[in-house]
């Protein structure tokens, strides 16, 4: 049976018009404390990838093999993130968003310190990795669901005219992850010698994970369930044939991914492959690490800066603006990597993923949170990020250091897909009509258009 929907952009049911005050800053802490967890646990994974697990986890030989094999198992998470975007979107939508991310930080918190406890290849063998990739498909299918979620627990919240300010928190979320996960590890290297790190020191960073999620389900189990979706009627049975059917959403699924994906690829290149690219070069693991830390921290200060800038700009111009500064920095970031001077590469870093890389991603959630309807929302937005993971994020470090090898050392490869990507994600950005978006906003133009129909 087909119901129609009014889902015209602005008309969001109660949208702003409810109480603010204490309410608002129980989903604002609530939206950046449990991203924060999520994507702690989520890039320890990509951390230990870098330095830790091709060791452990496979067998002894070629170093660069190992590593290549841990960067494997680090994709299979972003493989498992569409899966969860599907399962999770479909809960979001169906029952509500308060409910899917308490389930999905749960998901994620027991995965990591299972992570923790895993015996090594030489305790257990081929069980070992085998072992390590199930739970990391556990922490993909909780990600997967996580991110849209958070965001529109902000977004839907946010008072008119202030989405992007809301919606910029959950993504400084993102920053504080990875600077808790590289501090950690960095403060573990340094207090404890090789052996020790590597026996256990690099499983207390994965144990914390479990004090964490306790915190952060004190707080999401306070906050309601959005206005936003409490207004919606009736909602879909399956929200992902609402957007296959609806034309307007079918192209929004198609923008939203290319825009998507020179974000995955920039934050891939400076937070992920970075780490393994600069070690390689002679610098010590804790300085690299420590450079990581210190920009995540700068990206996760300036993010909410930047949102406010965006209620003023528009979601669309800040992005288009962080994807031309990730084009324009190609170059020069792997001049200074391969300096392999601590200061020099974190400089790099503080102004690539600190800097350019908070102006691109500060306004990615109340962007692809515009591109569809509040009944379909949490589906379309999890559907575009995380299917655009797979090619975006989880291949990066390993299609870098292929192009790397191509390239004979070369910067060129890795440099002109990195310019590419951002060349593509400017062009499908700019294709995103203003008139077209929900949510409507103070800085977007917007004029109605036909109800959607939803199943």
């Amino acid at each position: 049976m087909t119901t129609t929907i009014d889902a015209r952009p602005g008309h969001d049911g109660r949208g702003g018009n409810h109480e603010g005050g204490t309410k608002h800053r129980t989903v604002l802490s609530s939206s950046l404390i449990g991203t924060t967890i999520e994507w702690y646990d989520f890039f320890l994974y990509s951390t230990a990838a870098s330095i830790v697990f091709g060791e452990l986890f496979f067998s002894a030989g070629d170093g660069a093999v190992g590593t290549l094999a841990s960067f494997a198992t680090f994709f299979v998470g972003f493989l498992a993130r569409p899966i969860g975007a599907i399962m999770f979107g479909h809960i979001g939508d169906r029952l509500g968003r308060k409910r899917t991310l308490v389930t999905t930080m749960l998901l994620m918190g027991i995965a990591t310190a299972l992570i923790g406890v895993l015996p090594t290849y030489d305790q257990a063998g081929v069980l070992a990795p085998a072992l390590l990739v199930l739970l990391r498909v556990l922490q993909g299918l909780a990600i997967g669901g996580e991110w849209a979620g958070a965001v529109l627990l902000a977004v839907e919240y946010a008072p008119r005219g202030r989405k992007g300010f809301y919606g910029s928190w959950p993504q400084a979320g993102l920053g504080i992850g990875l600077a808790l996960g590289t501090g950690l590890f960095a403060l573990l290297g340094e207090v404890m010698d090789d052996d020790a790190f590597m026996t256990y020191g690099w499983r207390i960073a994965f144990g914390v994970s479990i004090v964490l999620v306790v915190v952060g389900l004190v707080i999401r189990l306070k906050v309601e369930e959005t206005p936003a979706f409490s207004a919606v009627k009736q909602r879909s049975r399956l929200p992902v044939a609402a957007l296959v059917r609806h034309r307007l959403s079918r192209r929004h699924l198609a923008l939203g991914m290319l825009a998507r994906w020179g974000d995955g690829v920039a934050f891939n290149t400076w937070a992920v492959f970075a780490i393994a690219y600069c070690t390689g070069l002679g610098m010590s693991r804790t300085s690299v690490l420590l450079g990581v830390t210190v920009a995540a921290v700068v990206m996760a200060v300036l993010i909410p800066f930047v949102g406010r800038g965006v209620d003023r700009l528009g979601a669309r111009r800040t992005y288009i603006t962080g994807m031309v500064l990730f084009g324009l920095s190609a170059v020069p970031a792997f001049l200074g990597f391969r300096t392999a001077d601590p200061w020099v590469v974190g400089a790099v870093l503080v102004v690539t993923l600190g800097i350019a890389y908070a102006i691109s991603y500060s306004p990615e959630g109340t962007l692809f949170a515009q591109l569809f309807p509040t009944e379909t929302r949490y589906t379309g937005m999890s559907v575009v990020y995380q299917f655009s993971g797979i090619y975006a994020s989880g291949l990066t470090p390993m299609l870098i250091t292929a192009l790397f090898a191509l390239g004979g050392g070369s910067l060129w490869w890795v440099c002109g897909y990195l310019v590419f990507t951002a060349v593509v994600s400017t062009i499908a950005t700019l294709a995103i009509r203003p008139r077209d978006l929900y949510l409507a906003d103070d800085t977007e133009q917007q004029r109605d258009r036909e109800p959607s129909r939803v199943d």
